[in-house]
């Protein structure tokens, strides 16, 4: 999949910012205008940041009529675009990052949500390290047409269907080995730290790691950029690829781990003492993790569809829990030698919003540090099977809105704004759906009442 980085005239430059829901917003340009970008930016009403999942004004937010709809200034994040490799046309893209008008932060923007957490630490002199796993379903590439997932066959369309769970099946990877073989070289190309490939629970279900990076804002940016990536080489291959959280009702979801730890100004791990069990500031980051994540569950499941996941016996946590060693937590201490200690937050689905997901855990470890928290005693055994948790999770999405809503906390760390725009997305979202009648609703009633 080679790339020609001629700057020619027919050469075409994708500059898109990243709205509350995920989806990437913005114009296609001559690549010509990439000056002109990198000096005026590019105008974009502020109120497309928070957009409805369908790109529709969310007119309760306060960024439509109150404000004429006015304009935010959408600015680069990198000097230099970067190759869209699986476009058949030449093509480049840049990652932007809103500001108002009169050069201030937009602080509903997800990216800016994510940067202002980053900045607290520093004033702390502390530098994030976050790493992002992701888990998406490959399928065949009618799967778009039907809007309904259908497991996709090896060898390009030539072998076998899927149809069973084959977890690390080293053969499932043989048979998707051109498909991987672009994904790596995409990722190269766009400067995306792609770690290890795993077959996941699901068939055609496939985990990528990325890389730790020193800079949470590169980690979110590396988690959108990959998304697009992975369906974009999908579409080359005759496949189609979704990072929704739960496609297949009786098979697994898609997750999204994060693992996070923390730097001095001398680069030293600040979760480390030495120990097995890590520092005080570790205990206190998990205590903060575990009392935030009921209030911070709308960031880690945005959807409706979101909250399949959290079903009994679906291998989702359900409440907030650590422990050493454990997947069956929401927060992982991993074995690992003492100066990589760290946490892994295994909450949230691949459907969210990296910028927000990051953010949010920031926001909890943080809220536990400064008010020096302790947490409960860890996990041994398994965590699911616990009664009457301390935080139990809103495993229902109205009652993730309304916990978010009212959360003081949040508002605090995450902005006013923020948290009134995204709430009332959400609230727009989950009407919209209110309003469909199900199929199973007709399969069930029509006919027989």
């Amino acid at each position: 999949m080679a790339t020609n980085k001629k700057h020619d005239k027919n050469r075409e430059l994708d500059l898109f910012i990243t709205d509350l829901n995920g989806n990437l917003r913005g114009k296609r340009m001559p690549a010509s205008g990439l000056e002109k970008v990198r000096k005026e930016g590019l105008k974009l009403p502020r109120s497309v940041v928070g957009f409805d999942f369908w790109g529709a004004d969310v007119l309760d937010n306060g960024l439509v009529f109150e404000t004429g709809d006015s304009d935010g200034i959408c600015m680069p994040v990198s000097e230099e675009p970067i190759p869209v490799p699986w476009s058949e046309a030449p093509r480049d893209q840049m990652l932007a990052m809103m500001f108002n008008p009169d050069g201030t932060p937009f602080e509903a923007d997800p990216r800016q949500v994510l940067k202002r957490m980053v900045d607290r630490f520093a004033e702390k002199g502390l530098t994030p390290v976050m790493a992002t796993e992701l888990e998406f379903y490959l399928m065949d590439a009618e799967s778009e047409r039907t809007q309904r997932p259908t497991p996709p066959a090896l060898t390009e369309g030539k072998g076998r269907r899927l149809a069973n769970t084959e977890g690390y099946s080293v053969e499932e990877m043989d048979g998707f080995e051109a498909f991987f073989a672009d994904v790596r070289e995409a990722c190269q190309v766009q400067g995306i730290g792609a770690d290890t490939i795993i077959a996941e629970m699901g068939p055609g279900q496939f985990e990528v790691n990325l890389n730790h990076v020193a800079d949470p804002l590169n980690a979110g940016d590396q988690a959108i950029l990959f998304k697009r990536l992975v369906r974009g080489v999908s579409r080359r291959h005759g496949y189609a690829a979704t990072f929704m959280a739960k496609p297949y009702v009786e098979e697994s979801g898609n997750g999204f781990h994060v693992h996070f730890s923390l730097l001095d100004c001398d680069g030293n791990n600040v979760f480390d003492d030495g120990t097995e069990q890590g520092s005080d500031l570790l205990r206190h980051a998990i205590a903060g993790l575990m009392q935030s994540m009921p209030e911070s569950m709308l960031m880690f499941a945005p959807h409706l569809n979101s909250y399949r996941r959290f079903m009994p016996g679906a291998h989702a946590p359900t409440h907030a829990s650590w422990g050493y060693e454990n997947r069956t937590v929401a927060l992982r201490v991993p074995e690992s030698p003492h100066q990589a200690r760290r946490i892994e937050h295994r909450v949230a689905g691949a459907d969210a919003n990296p910028y927000l997901v990051l953010a949010a855990v920031l926001a909890g470890a943080l809220h536990g540090m400064e008010n020096e928290l302790e947490p409960d005693a860890p996990v041994e055994g398994d965590a699911y099977a616990e009664e009457n948790p301390r935080y139990p999770l809103p495993c229902e999405w109205q009652d993730a809105i309304k916990r978010f809503d009212q959360s003081e906390r949040l508002r605090g760390y995450l902005s006013d704004e923020f948290v009134r725009v995204y709430a009332q997305a959400k609230r727009q979202e989950r009407s919209r759906l209110s309003e469909r009648i199900s199929d199973i609703e007709y399969e069930a009633y029509l006919g027989l009442l």
